[in-house]
């Protein structure tokens, strides 16, 4: 059988030994054999900090996000080859969908957020200008700067492909390469992802490896610079957590581990309602989608006393559906378990869960299967349980298959703390049409979890379900889930930069983020600055434009032309009585129209659209008789860099005769790149 290959320090290595075999979770066959003998990790490492890192940093967030999204389209025209081989791992075509399917989206995801939300550059700034002086020439601001070492993931073997994109995609938006380890059980499908990857000529060399096998001596050569992050047990983690040189170190350390997950079924939804329906489906589909082996599976399901029976029944009947098999057989629902292995380790966890509580559904031992051999194949019966939520086993103890808990509950408080007995979970859901219900147990669980979905007949339709990790929320939770965070959105990203505030003049902080700030030297020509292309336009380019006098005809013109007639604008009385004006004042929205008058450059030129405003503040009234003047100056320059056009974003300060402001926004416009 072949030997996997590690892809270390820019080449493929294959281990000297004849590595540990490794087998169909459906027909127990050996598929292949896997050994990490040779492979030099702390090169690996090096590799990564002194090649993928500058080569990755080169590149702007949005160069980094347009080839995670080309990355995605080359891997979804190769889902059919990864399908096949997920089946190896026991999944159904379902199954391999949640897993692959699910990675890719990542991807895209990330992309897309990438490009929406992050600057064509290479520094992220973050909040706003912090003022540290009285006269505005010492000030701050925090930017974020990728990490200078390598994103080290330890992954679980339930998702070979969703565990490594999910990590990686933040990663390398981020700018940090990453070394992808594994778990040896589904390995196989791993390997031929990242041989996809490499063979696609997409990325920066460097900026992935990956090591087929055990991790050696690999976390004694990381450092402040680099990251872990591990997917796994809990016991495992803590380990890895308390490794020598992480603690040394101070690595950055993100654990998602053991997680006794719950769903909680509101009082209102009884028999016959759409969420007693929708509690019953979820916590089947969650029990046997991936044969139970999701972090995020529902290991509890708390019903109040008087439903329990009703629940047992409803639930018993939508297992006994479940076709049990060969995932590649048709008709079959719910494939094997990973590894023999791991269908022993469910079966031990299962006799400690029978000491709280009796068997509803399924048989610990034996499972009627299609197409395959029970035995030689890690199948597997779902398994309901009902049992005492008073005693600690279905608090405590995870079997990590098809495997759920039933429990009562008899008020609100007492849920909560049922919920929170799990000792912190990665995901958990209400089911209720109940909103007051919901706040109450939201708010009480939150905590102790880091997601919670609320299902009802309003989300269904559109819902992804209990076990879905999104790419834009964070995935991770307190306590015995691990206590990190993955994903997250840009949340994500950030974890794999450092957070530095910057101190100085504000010519210096603008020279550093590439964004103009208030203070900075302004550079006004004899060209317009609208008039000129993004090839010619600089930070900091402005214009001044004004005085223009308010009249008592332009109020009365714009409150008639408009329909807005608040009495600030029209009742001279009331308007006087204000605390605020003292008398009438112009439309907030007037002031604006008028600087818009005044700094526009109106012939056709390389400003092809305004497309909004942002960060709008009426500092102060501005009276009948009061003189206008608008400066306008280029604050930040975003080439698209799929267009022939980009963004910029304009520091509008509007003030009266005084010098007061009056006014402060963003202006945002669409710019050729090149004059037309």
């Amino acid at each position: 059988m072949a030997l996997l290959r590690s892809y270390v320090s820019g080449s493929w290595h294959t281990a000297a030994d004849e590595g540990v075999p490794l087998h169909d979770a459906a027909t127990g066959e050996e598929v292949a054999r896997i050994s990490s003998a040779g492979v030099d990790f702390a090169a690996a490492l090096a590799y990564g900090r002194t090649v993928g890192g500058p080569a990755l940093r080169e590149l702007t967030f949005h160069q980094r996000a347009a080839l995670l999204k080309a990355l995605a389209s080359h891997l979804r025209e190769h889902r059919e080859e990864l399908y096949a081989i997920s089946a190896k791992t026991g999944a159904t075509l379902g199954d391999s969908k949640f897993d692959i399917d699910g990675g890719i989206g990542v991807l895209f995801s990330y992309g897309s957020k990438g490009k929406r939300e992050l600057p064509n550059d290479t520094v992220y700034v973050e909040g706003a200008v912090e003022p540290l002086s009285r006269g505005g020439t010492f000030v701050a601001q925090h930017i974020a700067t990728p990490l200078r070492g390598v994103a080290v993931q330890i992954n679980a073997f339930n998702f070979p492909v969703w565990g490594p994109l999910e990590k990686f995609a933040p990663a390398f938006l981020a700018g940090v390469p990453s070394l992808v380890k594994p778990a040896s059980s589904t390995a196989y499908l791993t390997a031929r992802l990242v041989e996809l990857i490499i063979e696609s000529g997409l990325l920066p060399e460097g900026a992935l490896q990956f090591v087929a096998g055990s991790v050696g001596d690999l976390l004694d050569h990381v450092t402040a610079q680099d990251l872990v992050s591990f997917t796994g047990s809990a016991s495992t983690a803590q380990k890895l957590r308390a490794h020598p040189a992480i603690i040394r170190n101070a690595v950055r350390f993100n654990a998602e581990a053991d997680s006794l997950n719950c769903s909680i079924l509101g009082p209102d939804a009884v028999k016959g309602t759409t969420e007693f329906d929708l509690f019953v489906k979820q916590l089947t589909t969650e029990m046997t989608v991936k044969a139970g082996q999701k972090c995020t599976a529902i290991r509890r399901a708390f019903v109040p006393a008087d439903l329990l029976d009703d629940v047992a029944a409803a639930a018993s009947e939508r297992l006994a559906k479940v076709t049990v098999g060969n995932p590649t057989a048709e008709g079959v629902r719910m494939g094997a378990l990973a590894s023999l292995e791991q269908r022993e380790e469910v079966r031990r966890s299962l006799k400690a869960l029978l000491d709280a509580g009796t068997v509803v559904f399924g048989d610990l031992e034996k499972v009627e299967v299609v197409d395959a051999d029970a035995e030689r194949g890690a199948f597997i019966s779902p398994v309901l349980l009902k049992a005492d939520p008073e005693r600690t086993e279905p608090h405590e103890v995870e079997a990590f298959g098809p495997v759920s808990t039933l429990m009562p509950y008899t008020s609100t408080e007492q849920v909560v703390d049922f919920a929170a007995r799990g000792g912190g979970s990665l995901a958990g859901s209400i089911v209720s049409a109940d909103k007051e219900f919901v706040r109450e147990v939201v708010l009480g669980a939150a905590p102790f979890h880091g997601r919670l979905l609320v299902l009802d007949a309003d989300d269904a339709k559109e819902s992804t379900g209990h076990g879905s990790p999104m790419p834009q929320l964070v995935h991770g939770g307190p306590g015995r889930a691990g206590g990190g965070e993955e994903m997250g959105g840009i949340r994500g990203v950030l974890h794999h930069m450092q957070r530095t505030a910057v101190q100085g003049s504000p010519a210096v902080l603008s020279a550093v983020t590439g964004r103009w700030v208030t203070g900075a030297p302004r550079t006004e020509g004899d060209v317009h600055p609208f008039r000129k292309s993004l090839a010619e336009l600089k930070i900091g380019d402005s214009v001044v434009a004004g005085p223009r006098t308010v009249t008592q005809d332009d109020v009365d013109h714009f409150a008639e032309f408009t329909g807005d007639t608040f009495y600030a604008h029209t009742d001279p009385e009331a308007a006087a009585a204000n605390p605020l004006f003292g008398g009438i004042v112009a439309h907030g929205y007037l002031v604006v129209s008028f600087a818009a008058g005044l700094f526009v450059s109106p012939e056709p030129g390389p400003v092809l659209a305004n497309y909004g405003l942002e960060n709008l503040r009426f500092l102060t009234p501005v009276k009948v008789g009061d003189s206008l003047t608008v400066t306008l100056t280029a604050k930040q320059i975003t080439p698209r860099i799929d267009q022939e056009y980009g963004e910029v974003r304009w520091d509008a300060d509007v003030t009266n005769a005084d010098g007061e402001s009056v006014a402060k926004y963003d202006v945002l416009t669409l710019v050729s790149k090149e004059q037309p």
